[in-house]
């Protein structure tokens, strides 16, 4: 299994199990971002502490999933990231674009925060 998904309360934490997340193992993240999305899911976490590398396809995925939550007015929200990734997100100046928090909990706490300030 490359992919663990956890639904939490308000909230869907998608854990990558990949060392890699590169050409071979981004399109089948996305597809399950985009199905996730599709049943309703508009708030979505995707841990990546298992993941050492990532590449442009890899990022793809994340950017379709940051814009698929935006879209239906929910949260998406990177954590676990190893330093590796977090280079290339900073690299690609993602990091100013995307939610990003080093643990699980910090990122559900930014989830929950997210649902308070668009209920107000």
């Amino acid at each position: 299994m490359k992919f663990e998904v956890e639904n939490k309360d308000k909230v869907v934490v998608v854990k990558t199990k990949v060392e890699k997340l590169d050409a071979l193992q981004a399109p089948e993240l996305k597809t399950e971002l985009v199905m996730l999305n599709k049943n309703g899911d508009k708030n979505i976490i995707l841990d990546m502490s298992e993941t050492r590398y990532c590449d442009s396809s890899g990022l793809s995925a994340v950017l379709v999933a940051n814009r698929l939550c935006r879209d239906s007015n929910g949260s998406f929200v990177l954590c676990g990231l190893q330093p590796t990734v977090q280079k290339l997100i900073t690299i690609s100046q993602l990091d100013s674009v995307l939610k990003i928090t080093p643990t699980l909990n910090e990122a559900v706490d930014l989830v929950y925060m997210d649902e308070v300030e668009r209920d107000l």
